[in-house]
């Protein structure tokens, strides 16, 4: 900890490499009018970060930026207009501001000691989940809840595939799917990654860089049926593969393109097989508090594969680009 006036935090003052990560110190900031100020516990850390820390054309960041989306930890302080009943309680930040954008990417985020938060976001954390459990849940978790249940109306015995299996969303679909009761198709570019997902109740494992059209070994494990559900946020090259991976009447759910946003489809398939593609974008408060309660109730375990300190968090960032992660990394300033 620092003292009362100054913190630590990883800001980022040129977009780059991970070198552009400094640890520096800042002043703690003051909680004003609708705000509390949160002593941070613990950061997930996104792909989205791994996007700020490159720079993307169609969203500027403004520097210095501290990143980090997922933020859990106690209110220490609250500004006027806020209830004194916030005060010690544990809480985690609906990622989202009220003006609009996400913590981190349009403002800064969670690799600090302390953020001022404005009191919409927060979020009461049950006695009974612990601060990383709790900060591995907003973005990913959220975002899956959404697309699968909201929007994507998953139902047990359906056969769900789920491309980018082993990242954080893709992670935390197969723990939904699986909670669910569907059979799960899961792509990934590893065996170990593979073995990890078999591990998390994966039925079926296909290794994408060994079967380049993955769509043959998908159709082949499905019994040449195609399944009901396909989950594909990747984007780039993958969308006919997808299609040709679907059974007639099947849904394709997606909540983003991390390979490329301009994907080639083939309106073939389309109408041949009767395919809905479906939209999610990413999660509301209500995501994150079901989210929470499964982790409290004991249905769900998120998957948190690295824990750092604050000083070592752009090592999470580079874990996170290289794509040699499995689950989430969460930061302890």
């Amino acid at each position: 900890m620092g003292n009362d006036t100054a913190m630590k935090v990883v800001a980022l003052r040129a977009h780059g490499g991970i070198e552009q990560l400094k640890v520096e110190e800042w002043p703690v900031p003051e909680a004003a009018e609708g705000q509390a100020l949160v002593e941070i516990k613990a950061c997930g850390l996104n792909y989205m970060d791994v996007f700020v820390l490159h720079g993307m054309p169609d969203m500027p960041t403004t520097m210095p930026r501290i990143p980090g989306g997922d933020i859990a930890g106690i209110v220490r302080k609250v500004g006027a207009g806020v209830s004194s009943d916030w005060l010690g309680k544990r809480v985690v930040l609906f990622p989202r501001f009220p003006t609009g954008g996400v913590l981190g990417e349009n403002g800064n985020g969670g690799l600090c000691e302390f953020i001022a938060a404005d009191q919409r976001q927060l979020i009461e954390i049950p006695d009974n989940v612990s601060f990383e459990d709790a900060a591995a849940l907003p973005i990913a978790y959220g975002t899956s809840h959404r697309m699968l249940f909201t929007r994507g109306h998953i139902k047990a015995g359906e056969k769900v595939l789920i491309l980018g299996a082993s990242g954080g969303v893709g992670v935390s679909c197969l723990q939904f799917a699986k909670m669910a009761g569907c059979e799960v198709f899961a792509c990934t570019s590893s065996e170990e990654k593979g073995r990890k997902l078999l591990e998390l109740g994966a039925d079926h494992i296909i290794n994408y860089v060994e079967t380049p059209e993955f769509s043959k070994a998908v159709w082949t494990a499905s019994g040449k049926k195609g399944v009901d559900v396909a989950i594909n946020f990747t984007g780039g090259d993958t969308w006919i593969q997808t299609q040709r991976s679907m059974a007639t009447g099947g849904r394709i759910l997606t909540c983003g393109s991390t390979a490329g946003h301009l994907c080639e489809i083939d309106v073939r398939f389309l109408w041949h097989r009767e395919t809905e593609i479906i939209g999610s974008r990413a999660y509301v408060p209500e995501d994150i508090v079901a989210c929470l309660d499964f982790v409290s109730s004991g249905r769900l375990k998120p998957v948190v594969e690295v824990r750092l300190p604050l000083e070592r968090a752009a090592e999470g960032v580079e874990l996170l680009a290289s794509r040699n992660i499995f689950g989430k990394v969460i930061v302890t300033p």
